[in-house]
């Protein structure tokens, strides 16, 4: 399993090919979004919505063998891309691994200047449901050990 810097550095280097081209990033994070596996539309509900995004995103998350894995999807496509590369990054990481990591791929792609503050707010939302589901799964397993 690589880790999730790993991952981040792995995104950087993507998005650097790109050479800041904010036409051709905005279609590749779309494109992202395209490859995210098909979220069955029954976990689709109003509990599984992530509040705080303008567009309306769903995420789920199980725990097997100690790792979590993530499932998400979004009616916008831009913001189905936003949340690919996170689940992309926090797919198959243990919990106190998603909550002691610093994202930091967002500000090496200059991410903030092709998504503005509204959805900058919902990418916040989004990897702040992503640490509650790593910390409810963690706390879980401490209490069941």
């Amino acid at each position: 399993m690589k880790s999730i810097n790993f991952i981040q550095d792995e995104i950087i280097n993507e998005f650097s090919l790109l050479d800041g081209d904010m036409e051709m990033t905005v279609f590749y994070v779309m494109e992202l979004g395209q490859k995210l596996p098909e979220m069955k539309e029954a976990l689709k509900t109003e509990d599984n919505i992530v509040k705080g995004c303008q567009s309306k995103v769903w995420m789920t998350a199980r725990m097997e063998d100690d790792k979590i894995f993530f499932e998400a999807d979004s009616n916008t496509a831009i913001t189905k891309g936003l949340v690919s590369l996170l689940v992309r990054i926090f797919n198959g990481q243990s919990p106190e691994h998603i909550l002691t990591t610093d994202l930091y791929f967002m500000h090496k792609i200059g991410m903030e200047r092709f998504i503005g503050t509204q959805r900058s707010n919902g990418f916040a939302s989004m990897t702040k449901q992503m640490k509650l589901y790593a910390l409810a799964f963690k706390t879980q397993k401490e209490i069941t050990s």
